[in-house]
């Protein structure tokens, strides 16, 4: 069992990151299937909620901003090409405003399930007796109370009943009072030199890098398989112009099915039709048989003429269509 104690800088820095998914993704996953611990320190619980509304609004700004200086350097230099990408990269702006956000949702949903470490006596009485003998974190002039108490409520969680192949990994972007003064920070503060002797059984990660080297190194296989399969998410949102020919495609072949709807058992356009709409369908399928390979415009069976809606169905609610309006399936 691996059992995790993340600082609440870490979680912060997993949150602002594009490729936060793929930390916290793994993380939940692995959590509720038992493969591996949290451990929430009410402490970092309060400062990840005390931080999260600044820290969002951080993310969120900046790449509006971002947005607006490159927006106007454009239309200040750039010619008209300049101006169709601008609408283009608006298009994706609010999806990439809305990841960050959501790293943030689903971080502080998972630390509201992990295992709660309150301090008692016992830590209190730990944190006093390392202030009076000046060992880190208290080397610095500096308030460090609560970064004494999580390495404080770690080591009892260390103290616990465990397993031979358990790990307890102690991961903090927080070098200045955990990490070797003036050195690697990858290295803890040699205060901590007998929390982290043994390296089979506990582990310093500095940073979100940190974390995740152990995470791959503990977990292999299972963290590396869950991480590449939200890799996709990292990749930038498709364009507004790809969403459009796409669904320019889908109606084509949404409409050529339904035109061979009422045809004849031999395939001829049904006689009843007048003349106009007779020529107004053979010019359709003309077109679109010139543009896709015939063999692919009927679909197999049931479940490929669904998949052909649903896909058109998602499309126009992406452009801002209802997914409950029945007016899509006038395809």
């Amino acid at each position: 069992m691996l059992r995790l104690l993340i600082d609440t800088s870490v979680w912060l820095d997993i949150a602002r990151r594009r490729d936060g998914q793929q930390i916290i993704v793994p993380i939940r996953v692995l959590f509720f299937q038992g493969k591996l611990d949290l451990l929430v320190p009410s402490i970092i619980l309060d400062e990840f909620e005390r931080n999260r509304p600044r820290a969002e609004a951080a993310a969120t700004d900046s790449v509006r901003e971002r947005f607006r200086l490159l927006k106007q350097d454009l239309k200040e230099y750039g010619d008209g090409e300049a101006q169709a990408w601008i609408a283009e990269i608006a298009h994706q702006v609010p999806f990439i405003s809305a990841q960050a956000l959501q790293n943030f949702s689903e971080i502080s949903e998972l630390l509201s399930h992990g295992r709660r470490l309150e301090p008692g006596i016992k830590e209190h009485r730990a944190v006093v007796e390392r202030a009076l003998e000046k060992k880190a974190p208290f080397h610095l002039n500096k308030n460090s109370v609560a970064d004494a108490l999580l390495m404080e409520l770690f080591l009892t969680a260390l103290a616990e009943p465990a397993g031979s192949s358990d790990c307890h990994v102690f991961a903090t972007s927080n070098y200045q009072d955990f990490s070797v003064v003036n050195g690697d920070r990858r290295n803890p503060h040699p205060d901590f030199d007998s929390v982290f002797s043994d390296e089979q059984r506990t582990n310093y990660a500095y940073g979100v890098d940190g974390l995740v080297a152990v995470l791959a190194k503990r977990l292999g296989e299972m963290y590396e398989e869950l991480a590449e399969e939200v890799a996709f998410l990292d990749e930038p949102p498709r364009s507004l112009a790809q969403i459009l020919e796409l669904h320019k495609e889908l109606y084509d072949r949404i409409w050529y099915i339904h035109s061979r709807g009422s045809d004849t058992p031999d395939g001829q356009i049904n006689p009843k039709y007048d003349e106009g709409l007779r020529k107004s369908i053979e010019q359709g399928r003309s077109r679109i048989e010139s543009k896709y390979e015939a063999s692919s415009l009927l679909p197999e069976g049931d479940y490929e003429w669904g998949f052909l809606n649903g896909k058109m169905a998602a499309l126009e609610w992406l452009l801002g269509d209802e997914l409950n309006d029945p007016e899509w399936y006038r395809y």
